[in-house]
């Protein structure tokens, strides 16, 4: 059992609750926490006794834990430090932003290509919609008669095969005696 004092308890839940999470290094023999001047120890185990109690969403990855505070939790920490209301985690902030004309973007810091029309442009030239490319075979998707080899007609279905290659060509069987290129078209090795 750790005992913690008033003094690091109040300093731990007002960090978690200005920035809605926290994060510790799993060491508990680390001298002090790295965002708070208390021991991490103390983060760890005040914070698993919030998770156990349901008030943060606890997180473990690669020797770090991750705590979010959860809606019980922030009704929890507010009563406890003695807060208003109006006064929130930062999690639940919602970012400012400055109201724009309807067509400007933010572009960032780099410069506009030329080769990119500009909003309402439309692209003008080549390449304009005339993309048309060009295959070789019949259009249907099939390949051309004079597939493979250089030779015509080796596309051809041979007859009761199931595959393409010349028609009256043994298929490679692997069997002994069958040498090498037999089945792939080649002309068998003449027998020394």
């Amino acid at each position: 059992m750790v005992l913690i004092s008033k003094k690091n308890l109040v300093e731990i839940y007002s960090y978690l609750f200005k920035e809605g999470v926290m994060v510790a290094k799993e060491s508990k023999a680390l001298p002090k926490h790295v965002e708070l001047d208390v021991p991490n120890l103390h983060v760890i185990v005040a914070l698993k006794s919030l998770k156990s109690r349901g008030y943060v969403k606890e997180q473990y990855n690669w020797g770090y834990y991750y705590w979010y505070l959860e809606n019980d939790g922030i009704e929890f920490i507010r009563g406890y430090l003695h807060l208003p209301d109006d006064i929130v985690p930062a999690t639940l902030k919602k970012p400012k932003t400055q109201p724009r004309a309807p067509g400007d973007r933010p572009r960032g810091d780099r410069p506009p290509r030329g080769d990119r029309p500009v909003d309402g442009e439309k692209k003008v030239g080549p390449g304009a919609g005339e993309f048309n490319p060009a295959f070789r075979g019949d259009g249907a998707g099939r390949p051309p008669r004079d597939f493979g080899r250089g030779r015509p007609g080796a596309g051809e279905r041979g007859p009761r095969t199931g595959g393409y290659r010349p028609a009256g060509e043994r298929p490679a069987t692997g069997a002994p005696g069958a040498g090498a290129g037999a089945g792939r078209g080649g002309p068998r090795p003449a027998a020394q």
